[in-house]
């Protein structure tokens, strides 16, 4: 398969460390068209940048995840970052409310501004959303951004709700799982131009790799299992899901 487009990666992780520059550099030859790295914090946000400015293929998304969202009071630097060559989105943003690692009050308020300074940009955002549907839905309705809910793990019914905002479903390996029944669900039913693909890379293997170290090459098992869910022809999806990105991100 070629033209594929990750458009969730973290290769800044510690996990690469000792053969990032070497894997990042086959990607192309392993059909990756293009990867989106996503930072989480500042640190990782200016390593997204340098990635992209060391690989072709690579572009950057600088944002402050939700669990580093109470040390933050202002988007000043960020804002900075968002503005260097090769950065395409905002992300990953949004609210964690499995963990908790910041206060939700901190979550809530820091997604809103990052959502603001995107508007002020006219960028489009990363969201990761776990177990806080409700007020992501909440903020997204009065925002109205353009972008993607990265790893989606809500019902049909909740995507139906993004999607009229005229937000993407990103996928990702969890279609793979054997529990996987929501996400399945979503995969079926989701409007073709609507769907991105993506790793998180290094997290979320598919299966037969599942709990292993993931990266871009996975890509190819999610999208076979969402064509066969669709009944359509895998490099068809791919291709789909890339001019997808391209048309979000480009």
């Amino acid at each position: 398969m070629n033209n594929i487009f990750d458009t969730h990666a973290h290769y800044h992780d510690k996990r690469f460390d000792h053969d990032r520059d070497a894997l990042l550099a086959d990607l192309p030859g392993q059909g990756i068209a293009f990867v989106l790295e996503c930072g989480t914090d500042l640190q990782s946000s200016k390593q997204a940048l340098q990635l992209a400015q060391q690989h072709n293929h690579i572009y950057a998304a600088v944002g402050i995840h939700p669990h580093e969202a109470k040390a933050f009071t202002d988007t000043d630097q960020l804002n900075t970052l968002a503005q260097q060559p090769k950065c395409v989105a905002i992300g990953e943003i949004g609210l964690d409310y499995h963990y908790d690692f910041s206060p939700r009050e901190a979550q809530q308020q820091f997604f809103r501004a990052q959502l603001e300074l995107a508007q002020e940009l006219n960028m489009p955002v990363v969201i990761h959303d776990r177990e806080a549907h409700e007020d992501t839905l909440k903020l997204l309705q009065a925002f109205k951004p353009c972008g993607v809910m990265h790893c989606f793990s809500g019902s049909v019914e909740f995507a139906r709700e993004i999607i009229k905002l005229g937000l993407y479903i990103g996928l990702g390996g969890a279609v793979t799982f054997k529990n996987a029944r929501k996400a399945l669900e979503v995969a079926a039913e989701i409007p073709l131009d609507r769907l991105l693909l993506e790793t998180d890379a290094p997290y979320m293997a598919p299966v037969p790799h599942r709990g292993q170290r993931c990266d871009s090459r996975h890509i190819a098992l999610v999208a076979a299992r969402i064509a066969e869910i669709r009944g359509m022809d895998a490099q068809a999806l791919i291709d789909q899901c890339a001019k997808n990105a391209k048309e979000l991100f480009f």
